[in-house]
């Protein structure tokens, strides 16, 4: 498991063996269920990739996404700004979700910003799992939440993230996609 922290975003790795951890939605001490957001990731071809689930948090927001089916290897994986995820190359998610105006990648002097997410790793069997705590951020309200008028969306790329080219960490083209809806 790789662990990783960085100002604004706290996560973990894990690269998984075929079998997907099951994880609880509701706050610890909580009676009531976090407020939280789920996007199917799909392909091109409309095929299903995995999901991604965001949680509000004290901490910030926690995102847990799961993959399947998708290449080996290492995956840029970033918050997009607007909730489309238009097909073949699902530019219409538009930017990186930057309201701090930060470059982009942890590596960067001024970064990173709070849709710089760490690599999601797939295994030989085409899985991977990631969790991350983008801090001080939430789904709704505030001068800058996850979930504004035109939402959000979360694209894996085909390509690992570098951590520091700007903007999106040399991290190749868009492969999935998901737009964010509230449960």
């Amino acid at each position: 498991m790789a662990h990783w922290t960085m100002p604004g975003l706290v996560a973990s790795a894990v690269m998984l063996a075929g079998c997907m951890a099951e994880q609880g939605t509701g706050s610890a001490g909580s009676s009531s269920p976090a407020r939280q957001a789920t996007a199917t990731l799909a392909d091109a071809s409309g095929a299903n990739r995995g999901t991604a689930t965001v949680t509000d948090t004290p901490a910030g927001l926690r995102l847990v996404i799961e993959g399947s089916g998708l290449p080996q290897g290492g995956h840029g994986l970033h918050v997009h700004t607007v909730g489309r995820c238009d097909a073949p190359d699902f530019a219409s998610a538009g930017p990186h979700w930057n309201p701090t105006g930060k470059m982009h990648g942890r590596d960067a002097p001024g970064g990173p910003h709070w849709g710089d997410l760490p690599n999601l790793i797939v295994g030989t069997d085409g899985s991977g799992r990631i969790e991350a705590v983008i801090a001080g951020t939430q789904l709704y309200g505030g001068s800058a939440p996850l979930i504004d008028s035109d939402g959000s969306a979360v694209v894996i790329h085909a390509s690992p993230d570098d951590y520091k080219t700007d903007p999106s960490g040399n991290s190749g083209g868009r492969i999935a996609c998901g737009v964010f809806t509230a449960q």
